[in-house]
């Protein structure tokens, strides 16, 4: 018996010595196993998120920075042009040293406004004349507006950039919107106010997820 016990004990003890090699922790650094350790890269944008300049003016971007836990990652980003109005979206790019990417983006609004518009404030809420839902218009520069929900549909998170660049029409340029759909506008009209105001426009909002009406909004 004593015989089978001293057996059985050598092979318990050759386990153990074999499962706390197979279990060892003692990787070498920046990995586990066979495995790399990377560390994706954060891109941090300074500023804010959409950039508004007159046409051919000069953009100069606000900051960007990346990093990879605490090393620095080098940023590039794409260019744009002030030469044409439009809404402009500049990608900041970041690749740490494993290949791998990380991005970000910014909006550039350059605006080309008219004298006979330059004086005009649109700004406040207007009513979709269906269902009451609201799309709210906050003036940026001359000419140049934010307009959150300007679908007037309700539940929706979306915002736009609208221009007024000559008397009272308004229009969404083509842009990627808030929530990165590509978006414009088409079929406008306008209602002027007293003292450069709206008391009403249309337009149809040209995005996959909008139908193709006609979409009339009243001043509040």
């Amino acid at each position: 018996m004593k015989k089978y016990i001293r057996y059985i004990g050598f092979v318990l003890t050759g386990i153990l010595f074999f499962s706390c090699q197979k279990d060892s922790f003692n990787y070498k650094p920046g990995y586990v196993g066979s495995s790399k350790i990377t560390i994706y890269p954060t891109i941090t944008v300074t500023g804010p998120d959409y950039v508004v300049i007159p046409q051919g003016a000069t953009f100069t971007d606000p900051g960007v920075s990346a990093k990879a836990g605490s090393a620095n990652v080098p940023v590039k980003a794409t260019t744009i042009s002030t030469a044409n109005a439009g809404v402009f979206l500049i990608t900041y790019t970041a690749t740490n040293s494993d290949g791998f990417s990380a991005t970000a983006s910014r909006h550039v609004v350059v605006y080309a406004t008219d004298p006979s518009a330059e004086n005009n404030d649109f700004s406040g809420n207007y009513a979709r004349n269906t269902n009451g839902s609201i799309a709210t218009w906050t003036k940026l520069a001359p000419g140049v507006y934010s307009v959150f929900n300007p679908g007037g549909a309700p539940g929706t998170n979306l915002t736009v950039i609208a221009f007024n660049d000559t008397g009272n029409h308004v229009f969404i340029p083509l842009q990627a919107a808030s929530d990165g759909t590509i978006t414009n506008s088409a079929q406008e009209s306008s209602t002027p106010g007293p003292n450069g105001t709206l008391t009403q426009y249309k337009w149809e909002i040209v995005n996959i997820g909008y139908g193709t009406s006609v979409r009339t909004f009243n001043k509040q």
